[in-house]
């Protein structure tokens, strides 16, 4: 047998191997994992899609959560799991954004993950305590330039979602706004109810609950689309900012060497999945929508987040906490 004929052998074989496996998966509970805390809207969009999916797929997803390091404990646990489609995870806008915040960088996602599929966004939104002197994004932008950097926001912290998105939309405004960081959005928003701070930027899930009492006030969504939950919000790109967008995202992604049968199959679930009722009326209610598309729209979505916040870190010195 010649070489080639060898490899063409070699290569067929591992064709055959991987249809079998996909033929046969999954045959075991498949794990997603994800990288934040238990009750927080990723860990709720992961038990959403992990329940849609569970059925279809004839296995239970089980989601384990692993908190900590900005969710690179979570992505290095998928990165080196066994590439056979039982463990993922369901990253957010931190996959992209640590390869330039964590210096060496913790891991070069396009090399180590592969793209199973989108799932969402949900805007981040800036949110006011009710006696603060504006109302939308226009009159926090006159007041912004009138005393740069006298206006104090809150955040979850250094370098998450909610504060690169508000420095994107800071230099797109032209503005210089005081960031406090804060260690997770509750006690940021809680220091806004209170009055020691103006604003504070979080995801929409989080801000919700205080709107709906009236202890805060929403300026503007940061999604190119409104928002369900706060449908009389203007966008920022309806603020005189077109094509404007800072959301947080959410996806499944695997371990970059799981078989591609595997992952088409997980995708063409998880795509029947994010067309139904019930997990579209879950993201609504967390003030998101669902995201249909390929995994190459995934992958590309990647990295380009990771070009944009490598700019941002680098312009912005942003460190994390």
């Amino acid at each position: 047998m010649t070489f080639f004929k060898q490899i063409a052998a070699l290569v067929g074989f591992s064709l055959c191997i991987h249809g079998v496996w996909a033929q046969n998966y999954p045959n075991k509970p498949i794990k997603v994992i994800v990288g934040y805390a238990a009750g927080g809207a990723v860990d709720v969009v992961a038990r959403t899609i992990g329940q849609s999916i569970s059925g279809p797929l004839g296995q239970a997803v089980v989601i384990e959560n692993k908190p900590g390091a900005g969710t690179n404990i979570a992505v290095k646990a998928v990165i080196t799991a066994e590439p056979d489609g039982y463990t993922l995870m369901m990253a957010a806008n931190a996959l992209a954004a640590n390869m330039s915040l964590y210096q060496p960088a913790p891991f070069d996602a396009e090399r180590d993950l592969v793209a199973v599929s989108l799932i969402g966004r949900v805007p981040v939104v800036i949110a006011a305590n009710p006696n603060a002197p504006f109302n939308n994004a226009k009159q926090l932008i006159d007041a912004a330039k009138g005393k740069p950097n006298s206006i104090a926001y809150g955040s979850p912290g250094n370098g998450s979602t909610p504060h690169m998105a508000i420095e994107l939309f800071a230099r797109a405004a032209g503005i210089d706004l005081q960031h406090v960081p804060y260690r997770g959005g509750s006690p940021a928003i809680t220091d806004v109810i209170g009055g020691q701070l103006p604003l504070v930027a979080v995801n929409a899930l989080e801000v919700l609950p205080h709107f709906k009492s009236g202890k805060l006030k929403v300026l503007a969504v940061l999604s190119p689309n409104r928002s369900a939950i706060f449908p009389d919000v203007p966008t920022i790109a309806e603020s005189g900012f077109p094509g404007f967008e800072a959301s947080v995202w959410y996806g499944l992604v695997a371990p970059a060497a799981t078989p591609k049968p595997i992952v088409q199959r997980l995708h063409e679930e998880v795509q029947k999945a994010l067309q139904t009722k019930e997990v579209r009326e879950r993201m609504n209610a967390v003030g998101g929508e669902v995201v249909l598309g390929s995994a190459d729209m995934f992958t590309n979505l990647i990295r380009s987040e990771r070009a944009r916040y490598s700019k941002l870190v680098r312009e912005a010195n942003i460190q994390p906490d």
